[in-house]
């Protein structure tokens, strides 16, 4: 399982590598989330995003795969159980889901004014 970091100096495109993994558990360290994601494959880095000041989960992270077909593998189940919590993820540049229910709109309807 790859968990330490990319080496800063070499520049890696990780757009279609790069997945998001929200919805983290405030306890799940990133073994846990490298040990469910290695299952689809080679794993360069991942990351935990924690709080500065306490050191605990935001409950959010990354996990950088090394081949982009990996990465679209692991996304096919949008929402994972990770230390028995569904989780959400997805290809990190492309953000969340698109086809999710939008909020209707709120707002003056001015075409009742013209």
């Amino acid at each position: 399982m790859g968990g330490g970091n990319i080496n800063s100096s070499e520049h890696i495109d990780t757009t279609s590598t790069k997945i998001f993994v929200g919805g983290l558990a405030w306890e799940t360290q990133r073994d846990t989330v490298g040990r469910y994601f290695e299952q689809f494959g080679e794993i360069l880095e991942t990351v935990v995003i924690t709080d500065k000041n306490t050191g605990r989960s935001k409950g959010y992270g990354f996990i950088t795969f090394k081949d982009p077909e990996v990465a679209l593998k692991a996304v096919q189940n949008p929402y994972p159980i990770i230390d028995g919590r569904k989780t959400n993820c997805n290809i990190a540049s492309i953000g969340a889901n698109k086809n999710r229910r939008q909020a209707p709109q709120r707002g003056l309807n001015l075409s009742i004014f013209l």
